[in-house]
């Protein structure tokens, strides 16, 4: 407890999901955190929970303006900031490469890749003030892997990324840090928000994919908003003090490799062959044969 005693946050998207529950984490560590997000519908929820330790403001992280005011507002009530966790964001376009729009692509990299850059470079002014400061950005595994998300949000991420390595290179001379985490498959809304549904079929993907999710990865059971939040927790704190420009999987082993490499239940196509071979069942019994007779 109290690892963030003193402390001073921005979290954006803070309202739901990894935002809501790395705000709930951070408040119990003694921090005081600005929650910046468009859902103002749950600004009251937030202010019940955790009364002065938080303050929401209504915050569109596509827009610049928006996300400056944000880091000013934890300054000005609190007197500085010490930690921002660049988390806002959904599914972007769902379209393939083939298909997309330019207006499609521009708003996915403004609303998951640009916020975060803006976010960036608007928490270091204060960061800099403050003689240093931790910076944790959301990524995910889509952006190291083709196959788990629509190519425009693979592109957003495998930039966050990147960008997070840059950054931490640049401001690595006000000691400010800068990671990102790359979650696999975590119960939250963003599946049913990518799709722009809410209500009860909303609650139906979310039950769906919390279902597959122990049949899709070694650690057989889904991933939660928490976990990503403990790390986040982790990387924000003197624990991770001598960490930056690096991104964490959390995915269950998700991305750990091929099916196989885990479930003994799949075979594995290369031992399947050889395996074949060496029974005198496979291309290499029929081979011509090399005798005189």
């Amino acid at each position: 407890m109290n690892r963030l005693a003193g402390k001073v946050a921005v979290i954006t998207g803070g309202c739901s999901g990894i935002g809501r529950a790395t705000v709930d984490r951070f408040v119990e560590e003694g921090a005081r955190v600005l929650v910046a997000d468009v859902q103002t519908d749950k600004f009251g929820e937030l202010d019940a929970a955790h009364g002065d330790d938080v303050r929401c403001q209504k915050c569109d992280v596509t827009d610049e303006r928006d996300i400056a005011a944000a880091m000013q507002s934890a300054v000005d009530t609190w007197g500085g900031l010490d930690v921002v966790f660049n988390n806002a964001g959904s599914g972007g376009s769902i379209a393939t490469i083939d298909q997309i729009s330019a207006d499609e692509w521009d708003r996915t990299q403004a609303l998951l890749l640009r916020s975060v850059a803006l976010g960036i470079r608007h928490a270091s002014t204060h960061m800099k003030a403050r003689g240093g400061g931790a910076i944790v950005n959301t990524a995910s595994i889509a952006g190291l892997f083709a196959g788990f998300s629509p190519i425009a949000y693979a592109a957003a991420k495998a930039g966050v990324i990147q960008l997070t390595k840059v950054a931490a290179a640049e401001l690595a001379r006000y000691s400010i840090r800068v990671n990102s985490i790359c979650p696999g498959f975590i119960t939250s809304n963003i599946f049913a928000a990518s799709f722009g549904v809410t209500g009860e079929k909303a609650t139906q993907i979310h039950a769906a994919v919390r279902a597959v999710s122990p049949q899709a990865q070694p650690v057989a059971r889904e991933g939660t908003p928490a976990e990503i939040a403990k790390v986040c927790l982790f990387l924000a704190g003197e624990e991770s003090a001598f960490i930056t420009g690096e991104h964490i999987v959390v995915d269950g082993g998700l991305t750990v490799g091929p099916r196989h490499s885990w479930d003994p239940a799949t075979p594995s196509p290369i031992r399947s062959i050889i395996e074949s071979v060496l029974q005198g069942n496979g291309p290499l019994s029929q081979a011509p044969s090399t005798s005189d007779s």
